[in-house]
């Protein structure tokens, strides 16, 4: 470590052992979709010394993904003038940018941020915003790929997200239907009207041969994920899903980032911004590493053999 970078990080500790001690306490926003959001990041920051009750105040709103919520709760949070906002999922951040807040923000599981606009660029996001994005466009035809690997009979895919404004869809849209129409898919639908018809959708595709399914990262898609997984095994219907947390809930198969890692780069943006960092000045993070994960107890139950070559790859096998 450079002299010069060593001497700022002992000042910035300076700050935070002086803020205990002084009495005055940084007060933070929580938008998210469920506690173990904001677990993640409070887990993150006390090792980085910040100590909830001392030197850090937390407001949480949990919103189920609901978007009725998510915009009531995001004005609640913005009356308050707290010195920062941490906000986590498209759902959350589309609730919070639609108020126009200056208030610095930093977003975890937020998708596509740029073509949003919620930020100018990657590298100069320009505004009072920045944060850490789980996924790029690229991802929604390495989806296709995969699930035409483990059920090479799909010709029909519906893609799963929530319709209700604030939604990433486009942002996969483009890669999704190259690969479909290079790997021979006839037909694509999507849920349309709100959350309501994501369940309509799925039904839909049951008595539909040689139907499969893509689970766009979605905030209400994710708290929903034990009763959505449980109605795509009722219907036999072969998914991939954008994190791991599906295939535990008993998904077939899932490819994306560890969440771990993105509340944690999050954090410490949060830890930079409250000693005095600009977002402006703190580049979008994309993610430059991914996992996959294959439920074998899953494809037994869709009569499924998974390729070796996919197993051997896979970073966690669940049985």
């Amino acid at each position: 470590m450079r002299r010069r970078e060593f001497i700022l990080g002992l000042a910035m500790l300076a700050n935070v052992d002086g803020a205990i001690a002084q009495g005055r306490a940084r007060r933070v926003g929580f938008l998210i979709s469920e506690p173990g959001q904001g677990s993640f990041l409070e887990t993150s920051l006390r090792e980085k010394g910040w100590i909830l009750g001392q030197n850090l105040q937390i407001e949480s709103r949990i919103t189920r993904g609901d978007t009725n919520l998510s915009q009531a709760y995001a004005r609640e949070l913005l009356a308050l003038q707290p010195d920062l906002l941490f906000v986590a999922t498209n759902t959350s951040m589309a609730a919070l940018h639609a108020e126009h807040s200056n208030i610095p923000t930093v977003f975890a599981m937020v998708s596509d941020p740029v073509g949003m606009r919620y930020v100018e660029s990657f590298s100069r996001p320009g505004g009072n915003v920045t944060g850490f994005t789980p996924f790029e466009p690229s991802l929604g035809g390495k989806w296709v790929a995969l699930i035409k690997e483990v059920a090479p009979n799909v010709e029909h895919i519906g893609i799963v997200y929530n319709p209700e404004p604030g939604n990433n869809s486009s942002a996969f849209r483009k890669s999704i239907d190259e690969v479909a129409s290079k790997e021979g898919i006839g037909s694509i639908e999507t849920p349309s009207g709100d959350s309501s018809d994501i369940d309509r959708l799925i039904r839909s595709l049951k008595d539909k041969p040689n139907s499969g399914l893509i689970f766009l990262p979605d905030a209400i898609t994710s708290v929903r994920r034990v009763q959505l997984t449980a109605l795509v095994a009722e219907c036999s219907l072969p998914a991939i899903y954008s994190l791991r947390i599906f295939c535990e809930a008993g998904g077939l198969m899932s490819y994306g980032v560890k969440i771990e890692k993105i509340f944690a780069g999050a954090a410490s943006y949060v830890d930079r911004i409250l000693r005095g960092a600009n977002p402006a000045e703190l580049p979008v993070q994309a993610p430059t590493e991914f996992e996959l994960v294959v439920n074998q107890k899953a494809a037994r139950q869709l009569g499924l053999q998974l390729p070796p070559a996919l197993l051997v790859h896979a970073d966690e096998v669940i049985e």
